[in-house]
Formats: structure tokens, sequence, C-alpha cells
């Protein structure tokens, strides 16, 4: 497998890692989002990426880096969320950043009416256990973001330039 394959499996892997740990914890780990910035200055030079592309995913990730913080300080989203979705944008660059928008959009939506749902019945037994599950349906708790970030994620990643640029 050459190297190409192999960095640019690190994205799909941290952003399923990140959808669990919101899941499992209501928390995104800073590490996650360090990594994938880590992991896309390392990969962008090695699949061939130009400084003009390399840096319009900065710009990118800055841009919706600073957006996150604004929400952030406004309440709208949790610290991780923000990060998580810089990390994600730096990665899916401008050219598919509105779809990415969208589909993150959409499937908050769904997400957040799945635990309304939820949250309106009564736990099935064989979750009463289960801590995580228990914080789900707390009306209190917040909504696990990262899930729909992952999913937008994962639903364009193969849209996106990198795999035009290994596919060669």
């Amino acid at each position: 497998m050459n190297v190409e394959y192999s960095l640019l499996l690190v994205f799909p892997a941290l952003m399923i890692f990140a959808a669990m740990m919101d899941l499992f914890t209501m928390t995104i780990p800073n590490r996650i989002s360090i990594v994938l910035v880590g992991a896309f200055l390392i990969a962008a030079p090695v699949t061939g990426m130009t400084w003009e592309q390399f840096f319009v995913h900065l710009g990118t990730g800055t841009g919706v880096l600073v957006l996150g913080i604004a929400l952030f300080a406004f309440g709208l989203v949790g610290g991780g969320d923000a990060k998580l979705l810089a990390a994600a944008s730096l990665w899916i660059g401008f050219n598919d950043l509105g779809h990415y928008m969208f589909l993150v959009v959409l499937m908050g939506g769904l997400l957040s009416l799945l635990l309304l749902v939820y949250r309106g019945m009564l736990p099935p037994r064989w979750l009463l256990g289960q801590p995580w599950a228990l914080r789900l349906h707390n009306k209190k708790e917040g909504v696990p973001y990262g899930l729909a970030l992952s999913g937008a994620a994962l639903w364009i990643f193969p849209a996106t330039g990198w795999f035009a640029a290994v596919a060669v």
C-alpha cells in the first residue's frame, strides 16, 4: 500500500473516533483535532498538493475555526465541535465546504430529531445500565454534534480532491 493511501485513511479513522467519543462521553478530545491538523500537514505535500491548494485549505480551516470560536462564545456549539469542524474543513477545503456544511446541517437536524424522539420515550431496558445511553436520554444534555460533523465528513471525503490526487 502506498504511503498516500495510508495517510488518507487517517482522516476517516479520526472522524469515526471523534464521533464515537462524542456519542459515549459527550466530549471530543483536543488531541483528535490536533492529530487531524498534523496529519494534514504531512499528507498535503506527500499527496502532491500544490502550495496554492495548501493555502486555500489552510485558509478554509482557519476561517471555519474563527466562525466556530464565535459560535462557541455565544454558546451555540461546544468547543470540541468547533475545533473538529475546523480540522475537518481543513481537510475538505473550500471547494467542498458548502456541500459539507449542508450535510452537517442536514445530519445535525436528523440527529436532533432522533434525540427528541428518544428522549420522549422510555429507554429500552437493555440500555438502562449504559451511562452513555442514559446521558443521551437526559433532556438537559446537549446533542453529540460530533456525530453529524463526522458523518458529513465521511460522506463527502471520497468526492474531494484528495481521492483524485491519489487515483492517478
